[in-house]
């Protein structure tokens, strides 16, 4: 890896959409080694996990703010660079995630979903992006889902949104790479450990699902790569899983 914790110790990592399970998950694992803004709709869960963060001797700052808004997502730029300083790492992760087959999916759900996913994290780049160029480095990364890739016919809705952010992150990785900035998707490709999932999963074993724990240090895995060796996309699943 190029830079160490320590290096890293006074650069700024904004985690969108910080929810149970992942959301959570990325914002402490980031915390580590980052000044942390936890953004989200909801103050409940960024609320509560800046608290954990900073009685662990961390910097957390819990932001409410609507990922599909332009002057929300301005707002909550200028106070994250008020409040922490200049942006070294986005984490961009979408988590709304309806079922549905064409005709039960409503084109409400379907431009929502589209808006969360794909809409929010062009938004989210656009204004990061700006000073990242300027200084030449910085780091943006999209988390992605099974759907993205090989969806089921219950992803009306959710599908046609991962898919997009797929290209979006693509277009971005090609464009950016060159100019020093590492864009990188993760396709989490399996169900994620929590209680939600559980709930209709109950069947499932630990080695079933994906720690969330375990999704984050593949997220801080790519935040550390060395540049010439920049991964524009990286797939995490169950070890038992067949392909």
């Amino acid at each position: 890896m190029s830079n160490s914790t320590q290096d890293k110790s006074d650069k700024v990592c904004v985690v969108v959409g910080v929810g149970e399970g992942l959301g959570m998950a990325l914002a402490l694992r980031f915390a580590a080694g980052y000044k942390v803004a936890l953004v989200a709709r909801s103050a409940e869960v960024i609320d509560r996990t800046a608290g954990e963060i900073k009685s662990a001797g961390g910097v957390a700052l819990p932001v409410q703010s609507d990922a599909t808004i332009e002057s929300q997502i301005a707002a909550a730029h200028e106070r994250i660079v008020r409040d922490l300083g200049p942006i070294e790492t986005l984490i961009y992760n979408g988590g709304r995630r309806p079922m549905g087959r064409l005709m039960d999916t409503t084109p409400q759900v379907f431009e929502e979903t589209w808006r969360l996913h794909t809409f929010g994290a062009f938004l989210w780049a656009r204004q990061v992006v700006p000073e990242m160029l300027a200084r030449g480095s910085g780091t943006i990364l999209i988390t992605g889902a099974t759907a993205g890739i090989r969806p089921w016919p219950t992803s009306a809705g959710f599908a046609p949104a991962k898919f997009a952010v797929r290209g979006l992150a693509q277009v971005m990785s090609r464009d950016l790479h060159p100019q020093g900035i590492h864009v990188a998707y993760v396709n989490v490709d399996g169900g994620i450990d929590m209680p939600l999932l559980r709930k209709f999963r109950r069947d499932s074993k630990d080695e079933d699902l994906l720690k969330p724990s375990a999704i984050a240090d593949a997220f801080w895995y790519l935040a550390h790569q060395d540049r010439s060796v920049w991964s524009n996309e990286l797939e995490v699943r169950p070890f038992k899983e067949k392909f």
